[in-house]
């Protein structure tokens, strides 16, 4: 007998909410196991070449697009999970060869290559992830437990640099590798076990295959206003999260020539920037989302955004004190946005998904948030190097930075009030609807 059926329904959230935490915990720890070595590279190159970073990244995007789509139109979530994730195990077991073999194949060729898979790793297995947890969670309930799961993550985010510098001193690199692929079987068990007896929704839909077009996500986004303006703010507001990333490529080009003290000064910004998420998910971004809804969740990242960059513009790149170090406002402005972005901004967004069609949490926001987000890397990081030959300085790509703060807030605000998404009070009393009533809804 299935798990809803036998027990409370409040019981059966916190279980389903603690097994997705820890999940999202071991898929974060796999993640960032394998992150500073591909930040390093970037740091090694600097921001010149991040286009070419993104450019292929965001090409292998639009390849997958259509291979994604037809794994959710003819796979029930459960396959879709196994596939998903299975295939990104056997991608880094793949890699500790090449690893070994690096002197061989050269830093450059295979940093290339491992940036591009490490990125499409972490956009499709984390936009998997929280595709899934809008599935399993009524609107409701994602704006409660949403920020507790991406606490989970976050100390995922914390736990993986912490392991990986102590692990690399004793194993090397190589073998990191075959930890992430661990870390990321143990996630899939997890998944699987929620997809089974744990799912917060109406029963029926578990095994049900989601159906419609393989190109459902590139069409979704043309017919769906929620899309547009997630598409736009992704584009606009990620796109600072871009600029202070390659800012601090050309900083750390400069300033930090050295490996060892590159991978050490990127470890210690991720580090920040995950305490800074687990920090603004134990305090601020819960009460938000509960109180004032997700779509405040999208406006204040945007607003702190704004300030940041008036400061950078203001400030320049020179330091600043910080609970008595000092501290490059670069480093300020990177923490300050991508903590904003992982603490605040993603459970908002994932809590609006949940008033939306299934095929438009999977196809829709995968595309959304796979080639989307790389345009908008590419468009972002071609913009400063083209700013960089005209002799536009930090400040000056802050300023301009400060005016699409502007705009991506005003798209935030029009996101969260979208007149396609389901009310709520229609989306809680969707599990009460008999199961042929309600699946039209999926693949229309």
């Amino acid at each position: 007998m299935p798990v809803n059926a036998s027990r409370p329904a409040a019981a059966n959230e916190g279980l389903a909410s603690t097994l997705s935490a820890v999940a999202f915990f071991f898929v974060m720890t796999a993640y960032y196991i394998i992150r500073p070595v591909r930040d390093q590279l970037s740091g090694a190159v600097g921001s010149q070449s991040l286009p070419l970073f993104y450019g292929s990244t965001f090409l292998v995007m639009l390849l997958l697009t259509p291979v994604f789509g037809a794994l959710v139109a003819h796979f029930p979530r459960k396959r879709l999970l196994g596939w998903s994730y299975s295939f990104f195990i056997v991608g880094l077991l793949a890699f500790v060869p090449a690893f070994l073999a690096q002197d061989r194949i050269g830093a450059r060729q295979l940093g290339v290559v491992f940036f591009v898979w490490a990125s499409v790793f972490n956009l499709f297995v984390v936009s998997l992830f929280w595709s899934f947890m809008a599935d399993i969670f009524h609107s409701v309930q994602a704006r409660k437990v949403f920020p507790l799961i991406a606490l989970g993550g976050m100390a995922g985010a914390v736990f993986g640099p912490l392991v990986t510098k102590l692990l690399v001193q004793i194993i090397g690199v190589a073998p990191l590798l075959m930890v992430s692929a661990v870390a990321l079987g143990v996630a899939l068990a997890l998944l699987f076990t929620l997809s089974t007896n744990h799912d917060c929704r109406e029963p029926w839909h578990r095994d049900e295959v989601i159906g419609g077009s393989l190109w459902a996500g590139i069409k979704e986004l043309w017919t769906r206003p929620f899309l547009r303006y997630m598409a736009i703010l992704i584009v606009l507001g990620d796109g600072i999260g871009t600029l202070a990333y390659a800012l601090i490529a050309d900083y750390a080009k400069l300033h930090l020539p050295d490996k060892i003290a590159r991978t050490s000064f990127y470890n210690d910004l991720d580090l920040a920037t995950n305490i800074l998420g687990a920090a603004l998910q134990l305090t601020l971004t819960r009460w938000l989302l509960m109180r004032k809804g997700a779509g405040w969740g999208l406006v204040v990242p945007s607003l702190v955004n704004l300030v940041l960059l008036v400061l950078v513009a203001v400030l320049g790149i020179g330091h600043i004190a910080v609970l008595g170090f000092a501290v490059p406002m670069l480093s300020v402005m990177m923490i300050g946005t991508r903590g904003f972005a992982y603490g605040m901004t993603k459970p908002a967004a994932d809590a609006l998904y949940t008033r939306v069609p299934r095929e438009t949490r999977y196809k829709g926001k995968n595309f959304v948030e796979t080639a989307i987000w790389r345009f908008g890397d590419v468009v972002v990081t071609s913009g400063v190097t083209l700013l960089g030959k005209f002799g536009v300085a930090v400040g000056g790509m802050a300023a301009i930075g400060a005016g699409i703060s502007v705009l991506a807030t005003w798209v935030a605000a029009r996101a969260g009030r979208s007149p396609d998404l389901l009310p709520e009070q229609q989306v809680e009393s969707a599990g009460k609807v008999a199961a042929p009533a309600a699946r039209p809804s999926i693949s229309s």
